[in-house]
């Protein structure tokens, strides 16, 4: 089915309406970023009155604690003796039963000898100087 020609003139109004409705947004943005901030009025500085002194308080005489007075030393009666209580006899232990030796295989007393590995010898660490040599970014070192 072909477009007629209503169709095409419907589109090409809708197609009309948002470039207008988008030029109409543009030009609302250009007059916003053009159109210059507005400057804030200095603030005035506030003077504030001196605070008031603090007066001197006059020094709290404290009266002297009152003596504690003298207690008698606290005398504990003597523990009574603890009464002999009477052995306890507990029964016997019952004796282990006998069990059956256990028979091991006996140990074998020739191991066979390890081939010794032929490790590579050790490296040599090199000598260390015994000074260290100075740097000239660096402090100097303390004196003993």
């Amino acid at each position: 089915m072909a477009p007629s020609n209503f169709h095409l003139f419907l589109s090409l109004i809708i197609m009309a309406i948002s470039l207008s409705s988008l030029h109409g947004s543009l030009a609302a943005a250009r007059n916003l970023l053009q159109t210059p901030l507005p400057t804030i009025p200095p603030l005035p500085t506030a003077t504030l009155p001196p605070l008031p002194a603090i007066p001197n308080l006059p020094t709290a005489t404290l009266s002297p604690l009152p003596a504690m007075p003298n207690l008698p030393t606290a005398t504990l009666p003597p523990l009574p003796a603890m009464p002999n209580l009477p052995g306890a006899t507990l029964p016997p232990l019952p004796s282990m039963p006998n069990l059956p030796a256990a028979t091991l295989p006996p140990l074998p007393t020739n191991f066979p000898a390890i081939p010794k590995a032929a490790l590579p010898p050790l490296p040599t660490i090199p000598s260390i100087p015994t000074t260290m040599p100075s740097f000239p970014f660096s402090s100097p070192p303390p004196s003993n």
